[in-house]
């Protein structure tokens, strides 16, 4: 077939006062990208990004936690899962959402390893919804997957203990068959720390960063998915920051601060570059990596993290901003991104020393040899409209199980894009060590190791990766772009005690 080559807006309590300020008199550089993102609206008949006259260059907000209403140990908190109306743009009414807690992103919940997590999660949706705690290695049953329904008017508790070892950054976010998409982008989302009390960088101040897009239509309300969506995934006029149109984040000159970045867009695959300053890369889905990595771009899958160690540099003729650089991920009806998409200004601080860094982070030992083995292969069926998207020729099936493991079992699986376009894939409970992939048709050993749950397989790709589920049950494992998810890529591993 001939190819043509999410979500939420900010803490809804800075929502307001960040989108209806008048924008800074300074605020020309927020024209880089427009061209691009203009012209993907503008073929789609949406206004551009530009239209909308949002300002550009006002501070980074903050991410408001879940408080902890556990009166001895661990950590007890209520998530409510509603409407939200918002006001977004003058002159227009306020927006409809979906929110956690009438908040754009939810609130964000911040835990230590060893401690028990109770939620009492409420649902007043019009349609059934669940929560899943992405990367968590919970118990299957907790763990929010679509056939687990929490009904409209229903209620249930989610219930777990994370582990020693899982400090890292996570989210949360629905799982329901076929609504995911949609629930995730009207702004069902969440941030979730788990962190360790012997954190070898404890010291160094944080800035946690969700990177999402919104995609509204002339009337400034959230825009349903259109065909484009539904084959390539959905990208929006705006690429967002803690919900922030292109905010300012303040480094000191010297300075060194610890930023974890989520990627929680639907579809959007961020390369992104920091070109004023310097970075290490510190960890990756599932924690801290054994060292750090100095990088000058970092590739992020959907639904993909990342820790940095970024120092204050600002050379002289270098941006001093957090870009999105050109990426063509084989996208079947939509443009593809061109142009660097200005995501966040760096502001320079006053000077001050960096924070020393620790030459080791953690030990993660290579996991052995597996005992089974296994091949996913990505696909796609463009001329059949109720199956477009497979996982070795099939599209999801609720009644189907796919593999059976064993708990405890190292698998080695090799991921295969046969398709043409990017699948970032993504596994429930556990998480994973890539071991190789193909490049230029010859297997290359993976450079380092890293615990991850995301990993992107371009077209023609293909990775191979090892991991152990240690707890029975039903997982998921599919494509993490949303709609993909939706329209049948993905599959069901059963692991048994």
């Amino acid at each position: 077939m001939q190819r043509r080559r999410f979500l939420s807006l900010g803490a809804a309590l800075a929502l307001g006062p960040l989108l209806t300020r008048p924008a800074r008199a300074d605020a020309g550089h927020a024209a880089m990208g427009h061209a691009a993102m203009g012209s993907a609206a503008a073929r789609e008949g949406l206004p551009a990004a530009a239209d909308f006259g949002l300002p550009a260059g006002l501070p980074l907000p903050g991410l408001p936690r879940l408080a902890n209403q556990a009166r001895s140990g661990g950590f007890d908190g209520e998530l409510i899962a509603g409407e939200a109306r918002l006001p977004l743009l003058p002159g227009k009414p306020a927006t409809a959402f979906w929110a956690y807690n009438g908040q754009l992103p939810g609130p964000a919940i911040e835990v230590f390893e060893g401690e028990e997590v109770r939620i009492r999660f409420i649902n007043r949706l019009p349609q059934a919804t669940t929560v899943h705690w992405h990367g968590l290695p919970i118990p299957a049953d907790q763990d929010g997957n679509p056939h687990n329904p929490v009904r409209p008017g229903e209620e249930r508790e989610y219930r777990f203990v994370l582990p020693a070892g899982s400090a890292g950054s996570y989210w949360y976010h629905p799982h329901p068959h076929g609504h995911t998409a949609e629930q995730v982008y009207m702004g069902l989302a969440g941030m979730f720390v788990v962190k360790s009390r012997q954190d070898p960088l404890s010291h160094l101040p944080e800035q946690w960063l969700a990177l999402s897009d919104l995609k509204l239509d002339a009337q400034g309300r959230v825009a349903a998915n259109d065909d484009a969506d539904r084959m390539d995934g959905r990208e929006g006029q705006f690429v967002l920051v803690n919900r922030a149109w292109r905010p300012r984040l303040v480094l000191g000159e010297g300075e060194r601060q610890r930023w974890r970045i989520w990627n929680v867009t639907s579809a959007r695959v961020l390369k992104l570059a920091l070109p004023a300053h310097d970075a290490l890369l510190v960890g990756s889905d599932g924690g801290l990596l054994a060292a750090p990595r100095p990088v000058r771009e970092l590739l992020l899958a959907p639904g993909e993290r990342a820790e940095l160690v970024v120092t204050g540099r600002f050379r002289a003729g270098q941006p001093s901003r957090l870009l999105a650089l050109p990426y063509a991920r084989g996208k079947m009806m939509g443009p593809e991104q061109t142009e660097a998409i200005d995501l966040m200004e760096v502001a320079r601080g006053a000077a001050t020393s960096a924070a020393p860094l620790p030459e080791t982070l953690r030990d993660i030992a290579p996991l052995p040899a597996a005992a089974v083995s296994r091949r996913v292969a990505f696909s796609e069926d463009m001329a059949n409209p109720t199956a477009m998207f497979l996982i070795n020729g099939k599209t999801f099936d609720m009644e189907r199980v796919d593999f059976v493991g064993k708990a405890g079992e190292v698998e080695e699986w090799e991921i295969d894009n046969q398709a043409d376009m990017d699948h970032p894939f993504h596994i429930h409970g556990t998480q994973f060590q890539v071991v190789s992939r193909l490049d230029g048709g010859v297997w290359r050993a993976e450079p380092y190791l890293a615990w991850r749950d995301v990993v992107n397989v371009p077209p023609g790709g293909k990775v191979k990766l090892r991991f152990r589920q240690d707890l029975p049950g039903l997982r998921m494992f599919h494509c993490h772009i949303l709609e993909h998810e939706d329209a049948g890529m993905m599959g069901m591993l059963d692991v048994r005690a």
